[in-house]
């Protein structure tokens, strides 16, 4: 279950004292994101010097290993992400402070001009060597949606994100960066230019021309087809049980988009 939503002025007393310690002891201003469920806060804060981003859950809420996961592989993605000012733990409240942004949320539509900064963003992922720290492997997150047998095409020792929702991804001036690395897995090298085609379908593109954009990132040259097949049956089964009796349209568009790619392989390809 999403974390429920607050803003920044309803964290205790005591952590707002501990983060105007960290950024400013004058913040002017605290807005909150629209976007994502993964955080009860997520807000940029204001100060006379400048802004920074702030998330933050409970520190007995199930997902707060996400925060302690952003946390460690932060010093190993700064240059696609935003840098970690600090990590504060007070008052049962895990809360992330980052370099704030400056850019706009990514366009996926089929005519945006930031498709190919983008591909150039998840390139880039790509050359990120993997930390040795404890990662989620990709075959056991899908395990539950496909057979065992098809596993092994999700296997590998790459650095993956995982979560291509244009919300994730900040593109500015000359090139984009993307943020939220609390699902960071370690898998197969192709698998982000796979998850950003059920993004890119929801957006608007055809299931082949968000293969296209796919096929502009290097390490989708070492997918086999197979395995591209595999990874959109297990993916669409995943966002269905995601998203079974959900009335949200985020959610409904994305569950399309994964079936609908599900359905165009299934049509071409064949996993045998």
């Amino acid at each position: 279950m999403s974390p429920t939503r607050i803003t920044y002025r309803q964290l205790p007393a005591s952590v707002r004292d501990r983060i105007s310690d960290v950024v400013d002891p004058v913040i002017t201003d605290a807005d909150s994101a629209t976007e994502g469920l993964n955080s009860a806060i997520a807000a940029r804060l204001h100060t006379p010097d400048g802004d920074y981003f702030l998330k933050a859950l409970p520190s007995e809420h199930r997902w707060a290993w996400t925060q302690r996961r952003e946390a460690q592989i932060a010093p190993h993605v700064d240059t696609v992400g935003a840098a970690l000012i600090a990590r504060i733990v007070e008052d049962g409240w895990d809360v992330l402070i980052f370099e704030a942004l400056d850019g706009h949320r990514a366009d996926y539509t089929p005519d945006s001009n930031d498709l190919g900064h983008v591909a150039r963003l998840i390139g880039r992922i790509g050359e990120l060597p993997c930390p040795g720290i404890t990662l989620r492997l990709a075959e056991q997150r899908l395990a539950a949606y496909t057979s065992e047998g098809l596993l092994h095409h999700f296997a590998g020792e790459s650095l993956l994100h995982t979560d291509l929702n244009p919300a994730n991804v900040i593109v500015g001036d000359d090139e984009a960066r993307i943020v939220d690395w609390g699902w960071a897995t370690r898998g197969a090298a192709w698998l982000d230019a796979a998850y950003w085609v059920s993004w890119l379908i929801t957006a608007g593109h055809r299931p082949e021309q968000a293969e296209w954009w796919a096929a502009q990132i290097p390490a989708w040259r070492t997918a086999t087809i197979e395995g591209v097949t595999a990874f959109a049956e297990a993916n669409a089964r995943m966002w269905a049980e995601i998203g079974a009796g959900s009335i949200d349209p985020w959610t409904r568009g994305i569950v399309a988009a994964s079936e609908l790619w599900q359905q165009y392989r299934q049509g071409t390809h064949s996993t045998g």
